[in-house]
């Protein structure tokens, strides 16, 4: 037995760890002081770990049940199966791995459900940055205790990672005991642990304080006489914490400071004007605080004999004539308090400038809480839910207001806020502006074009959002509505839209974690430039949207030119850029210039795609070689697990399901709400591995056949197919193509849907069925003839057939160069006398060839973009395999028909990618209809250009760019293929030729 392995044993651990601890007790023996309360003495606080100081399992499996749609409570009634002897138990004492344990829990859930269900991807979610964090209020709390001389401990049911290191999210600098049940062989309630704790404190139990979220483990520490706080929410708790230990957890006042230097007022006539205002005698002095709230008009706490009050002022120097209205936030308030609007007390307004320099009111201060952090981490999600109902109540009593009851129908003009506040903002854009930020430039000229045409008048806060409400302390009630600097007369949407941008922007924004501007004035640009892009994509949504409810016209007649702009979004500061687009009216214009680079991409999609090449490098490439191995194994026909275990990695990385493009999607229902533009990034960035598009639930057929649904399926039909293609649980495949006829052209297909009673019947030949033989697949979607007589377009249609229908016989796999493409492949099939139910019909009889267009155009950018994909990986594998191989005494990057070359692959990848991109742009403008004559180009040009780029990367590999050594021999496979599987390259020439001539001449 290793070193190591006797170490990790938790019987040797106990034994070693009494032995250092009586060694410890007595060196650390009353080296703390402690708090006296009611006759009680504590000296630690000892706290759990999940559920108080980071989310605690079962909210995070809430909030994973709802992203992946498994039925609530599922995730928590598995990990309380079999109690004590349970996997969850056991992993927690680490009697076994987190490999052990997900294979049981798998099982467990899966027997619940009758279903597979993704436990990896629960846990990748339990164990990541993103949610294991600790609360802020528990990390304030902790150091408040230490200061007081308190000792603080971790006692926490925890387990092992794969990588055998126990699962502890935490600064250890803030404990001086930690103890964990994987390293100790022993978890709560067992009361070996609380022991073995109090121990290493030193301690009795009553000297010490237990905060845990379960009443078992609470129970237990209870009855050695430990004082224990039952922890729903973290505030909560802390504020109980509080009275146990007799002082504060929090600094001061929450959310103040002392006053700074240059924001001094002077005190002395301060208390005299409030001495005389609330006719109290006092000979204290005056506690005066600052608020980190209201930098604008500066805001201040004070105390004063018993009364807690809170000063707002106007800041020193001179301000225009509108800013900083004091008076106009004093009146509203007094207006609205008798409206039932929760705000605060005003008590006086004071315009006299020499009480302390300048003109200020005072109201009463109200306690509560302030919610700085607007995704309100911590709180359970019914909790969530009911701080924003309040909200949102509170919201509506300010829009209910009867104007003239209160005396504000002059409080602000009525009529055409909207309008006047983009004049307004654009005013204070061109003051202010530095640099051109396209997104800006572009909004500025879509807004005026798109206001609503009917407006409401009432009143409007103008900044109101969850920081600037005080909650009870106990119930999800606004106490009071802050802040009304900028409130008005106005249209209420505008609120709405405030309200709501919080859960767009991300959560380090400084606006969302209250922070002054100034602080942040060197970034303003990059904010302005943010928030831009973000206002730029929705303006984009809602241009698909009334899109959609436009009828067709014919396809735009196309004037190449180049035009420029001073500075671009993707191009560097002072270079021209140049794009061909088509004719079109300032408002067309002004959607932007074509983004030919990711890091031009907005904020949001750049991150996703640097998060994307992360786990390409991180998880993708490393698992090529055991992908590969498989694919040439006795098991290919089975799916690989890895694959299965990226494929969980991926969802839990947020890499799923991002192919759905934003115009078939706007609401971003099903997928990741891309542009054609934005996800030909991504595909391109996927296109370098044979393995990811798939890993990412975004590889053919399944892209294709879950866009046909998401356009055009039932209800039904997408609660029974499209659900489990975009959870990953079942694949599909799309039967068109037939040995006797060429299909290329869908109307030569000869496949019978014939109609029979409540069914329709199948029979025919169908060959090159992608993906037919994987033992997942459950859904063909199947293309065939139901009136023959019919014109020539409305002869097919199409139907969705389960794979267990009868009928369905499999002839053999298909081999493309001799490659089988396991476990999918490409299958041969007969369909004979297939009874489909008519539901099953899509979009109706005679709609197939319709919907067979509609799915190709995306499908065919997305085979593009994996080409230049495929491309680039060959270039770069040429370009490291020239540097390394000598041939005739040199290396061969100094031949020079290679470095010709690689010139020339570098100069063919641009131009394809240039050009595939300019067709998503035309896509994501005008629609597909109106792409065609790209669509087509591109399929004459990305096969072709891939065929040629691979082939020079295999030739400078020489006969190793032959073998599977190397993803080279498939790419060139698939680039070969891809010349067919959209359509043949000559019937791509055709449609371009006829589109030329028609709209050329």
């Amino acid at each position: 037995m290793c070193v190591r392995s006797c170490f990790q044993s938790p019987r040797l651990q106990w034994v070693w760890r009494t032995a250092f601890l009586k060694h410890t007790q007595r060196r650390h023996q009353g080296s703390h002081r402690w708090t006296h309360l009611g006759g009680s003495t504590y000296r630690a606080v000892i706290f759990d770990m999940g559920g108080v100081l980071i989310p605690s399992p079962g909210r995070v499996a809430a909030e994973w049940e709802v992203q992946n749609r498994i039925p609530s409570g599922t995730i928590l009634k598995a990990l309380m199966e079999g109690g004590e002897n349970g996997p969850w138990m056991r992993f927690m004492r680490a009697e076994i791995t987190a490999e052990g344990f997900l294979r049981e829990f798998g099982r467990l859930c899966s027997e619940m459900l009758k279903t597979s269900v993704p436990v990896d991807s629960f846990f990748s979610l339990l164990t990541s940055e993103r949610v294991a964090k600790q609360f802020p209020v528990m990390t304030e709390a902790i150091t408040q205790i230490r200061a007081k001389g308190l000792q603080t401990a971790v006692l926490s049911n925890n387990f092992y990672l794969p990588n055998q290191k126990s699962f502890l999210p935490l600064d250890r600098k803030q404990f001086d005991v930690i103890v964990e049940s994987c390293m100790e062989g022993i978890c709560k309630p067992d009361p070996r642990i609380y022991k073995l704790c109090l121990e290493q404190l030193g301690l009795q139990p009553s000297e010490s304080i237990f905060l845990d979220d379960l009443g078992t483990n609470l129970k237990e520490a209870a009855r050695l006489g430990i004082h224990t706080i039952k922890v729903n929410d973290p505030e909560t708790a802390v504020k109980e914490l509080e009275a146990l230990l007799g002082f504060t957890l929090r600094v001061g006042v929450p959310n103040t400071r002392p006053v700074k230097k240059t924001m001094e007022i002077p005190k002395d006539s301060l208390q005299k004007y409030l001495k005389d205002l609330l006719g109290i005698q006092t000979t204290g002095p005056l506690e005066l605080l600052q608020f980190d709230h209201g930098q604008s008009n500066p805001t201040y706490y004070i105390r004063l004999a018993n009364r807690d009050l809170v000063l707002r002022k106007k800041p020193p120097g001179t301000l225009l004539p509108s800013a900083h209205a004091i008076e106009r936030e004093f009146r509203i308030m007094k207006a609205l308090a008798n409206a039932g609007v929760p705000v605060p007390n005003v008590l006086d307004l004071c315009e006299d400038s020499s009480v302390i320099g300048t003109p200020f009111y005072v109201m009463e201060y109200c306690p509560g809480l302030i919610y700085k952090d607007p995704s309100l981490p911590g709180l359970e999600p019914s909790h969530r839910r009911a701080i924003y109902t309040a909200m949102n109540t509170v919201l509506c009593k300010i829009h209910s207001v009867d104007l003239q009851a209160v005396g504000l129908e002059d409080y602000g003009k009525q009529g055409d806020y909207i309008p006047r506040q983009v004049r307004t903002w654009v005013k204070q854009y061109r003051a202010s502006e530095t640099s051109t930020i396209p997104a800006m430039e572009r909004l500025i000229e879509w807004l005026p074009l798109h206001l609503p045409r009917q407006q409401r008048t009432t009143v409007v806060h103008g900044d109101f959002r969850l920081d600037n409400l005080v909650f009870h302390p106990e119930e999800p009630e606004v106490l009071a509505v802050l802040d009304w600097e900028l409130s008005t007369l106005g249209d209420p949407l505008a609120d709405v839209a405030y309200s709501c941008l919080a859960h767009y922007l991300p959560s380090s924004f400084p606006v969302l974690r209250g922070q002054a501007s100034s602080t942040y004035a060197e970034q303003t640009g990059k904010l302005t430039e943010f928030v831009s892009n973000l206002a730029w994509d929705f303006a984009v949504k809602e241009g698909f949207r009334v899109f959609k409810e436009m009828p067709f016209t014919n396809p735009l007649t196309r004037s190449y030119h180049t035009w420029a702009r001073p500075q671009s979004q993707w191009c560097p500061t002072g270079s021209r850029s140049y794009s061909s687009v088509p004719e079109a009216s300032p408002a067309h214009t002004s959607r932007g210039g074509l983004v030919i680079s990711p890091e031009s991409l907005s904020p949001p999609v750049r991150e996703l795609y640097h998060r994307l090449k992360h786990f390409m490098e991180q998880r993708v490439y490393p698992a090529e070689p055991e992908l590969q191995s498989h694919q040439a194994s006795a098991a290919r026909w089975s799916p690989s697990p890895l694959i299965e275990d990226l494929k969980e990695k991926a969802k839990a990385e947020g890499l799923w399901n991002l192919f759905l493009p934003l115009e078939a999607d706007p609401e971003k229902k099903y997928g990741a709400g891309l542009t054609n533009v934005e996800y030909a990034h991504l595909c391109e960035l996927m296109g370098t591995s044979l393995y990811a598009p798939e890993v990412c639930n975004c590889s053919a057929p399944d892209t294709g056949n879950m866009e046909l649904l998401v356009r055009y399926g039932t209800e039904a039909q997408k609660a029974r197919w499209l659900i489990p293609l975009l959870e990953g649980k079942a694949r599909s495949c799309f039967a068109m193509t037939e040995p006797q006829v060429a299909s290329s052209d869908a109307t030569n297909i000869e496949a019978s849907i014939r109609e029979e009673d409540s069914f329709y019947v199948i029979n025919g030949h169908k060959w090159w069925i992608t993906g037919i033989l994987d033992p997942r697949c459950q859904l063909c979607v199947f293309m065939g003839k139901t009136d023959p007589h019919a014109p020539r377009h409305r002869q097919q249609s199409v139907l969705l057939v389960p794979m267990d229908t009868p009928g369905i016989k499999i002839i053999r796999p298909l081999t493309v160069y001799g490659l089988e493409d396991a476990p999918g492949g490409h299958g041969e099939v007969r369909f004979e006398h297939v009874r489909v139910p008519k539901e099953n019909m899509v979009l109706g009889p005679g709609r197939g060839f319709e919907i067979a267009q509609g799915r190709l155009g995306p499908g065919r950018i997305h085979h593009c973009m994996r080409l230049i994909g495929f491309s680039e990986r060959a270039l770069a594998l040429m370009k490291a395999r020239v540097k390394s191989r000598l041939a005739f005494g040199k290396p061969l990057v100094e031949q020079g028909t290679v470095l010709a070359d690689i010139a020339q692959s570098r100069v063919e990848i641009e131009q394809a990618r240039l050009l595939v991109l300019r067709a998503a742009h035309l896509m994501d403008l005008a629609g597909n209809k109106a792409a065609a004559l790209d669509i087509a180009m591109i399929k004459m040009v990305a096969p072709s250009m891939a065929s040629r780029v691979i082939d020079r990367a295999i030739q400078a590999f020489g006969a190793a760019g032959l073998s599977s050594d190397y993803p080279l021999a498939q790419f060139f496979t698939w680039a070969r293929a891809l010349r067919f599987a959209d359509g043949p390259d000559e019937v791509h020439r055709a449609t371009v030729a006829k589109l030329e001539l028609k709209h050329r001449i």
